[in-house]
């Protein structure tokens, strides 16, 4: 098995090694991550302007690449040929900071495995809470996953989104299979001028909170729980496809 590690915080991330770490005693692995933050960056494709991708030595003395683009431009360049070999999985984290409900829209480490997937690679996006600094750890259950993974294989439009609680290992509760949540954002828009008198803008506010709801990834990692939640890449609401026809959305009038 030939894994793909990037991230969204960086090549320099300290979660970074310790996860190469743990997934270098169950499999090969390849660390192709952006050689600068992209948090809170979503899924863009780089095609405006050229890609860089330059080779670094890592802290173990082995050869990773360090990309200009953000993480699913990394996972696409080591498809498309910058690695020698084809990745046959993509572990993306450990990021610094959840990824529950909604935030998976937002989430340069999730697009890094839904990029995977999209090229029919099966994805991992691993996520540790706020404040959490013990990576040793969660770094030794994605490999874990990644051998559960392996064993069983994952549909071809799926992958999964785990979540880490930031309480001491041993005082986790166990894993928890969910469900996305619904995150509660508290943006606010802050306005400045610069020295020319020109406006300019600073999204802020609160850290989001979420609702709660048993069996959600909130919930989960709220009350101490590893949650792993399985999310197909077809968001049709097929539910409403009946209610939508019955509008009878037509060209008369047009």
């Amino acid at each position: 098995m030939y894994v793909l590690i990037t991230n969204d915080d960086g090549i320099d991330s300290p979660a970074l090694m310790p996860l190469k770490r743990a997934i270098d005693a169950v499999a090969e692995t390849l660390v192709f991550a952006p050689d600068h933050n992209w948090s809170a960056s979503g899924h863009p494709k780089t095609m405006h302007k050229p890609l860089r991708a330059d080779p670094v030595s890592l802290a173990d003395g082995s050869q990773g690449f360090a990309c200009s683009g953000a993480p699913s431009d990394c996972v696409a360049l080591a498809w498309l040929g910058v690695s020698s070999r084809k990745p046959e999985l993509v572990v993306s984290g450990i990021n610094l900071g959840s990824n529950l409900g909604y935030d998976i829209f937002y989430s340069g480490t999730v697009a890094a495995a839904v990029e995977g997937v999209v090229n029919g690679i099966p994805g991992i996006a691993l996520s540790a809470a706020a404040g959490q600094s013990d990576f040793e750890s969660p770094a030794r259950f994605a490999a874990q996953l990644v051998q559960v993974v392996v064993q069983h294989g994952l549909p071809s439009d799926m992958f999964l989104n785990v979540n880490f609680p930031n309480v001491p290992w041993k005082e986790m509760k166990g894993v928890a299979i969910t469900r996305l949540g619904r995150r509660v954002y508290r943006d606010e828009l802050v306005s400045r001028l610069d020295p020319r008198g020109r406006p300019y803008y600073w999204i802020g506010g609160e850290p989001p909170g979420g609702v709660p709801d048993q069996g959600t990834d909130i919930w989960a990692v709220s009350n101490g729980y590893i949650s792993i939640t399985p999310v197909y890449l077809d968001m049709t609401a097929y539910h409403f496809q009946e209610e939508l026809r019955r509008w009878n959305i037509g060209l008369d009038g047009v």
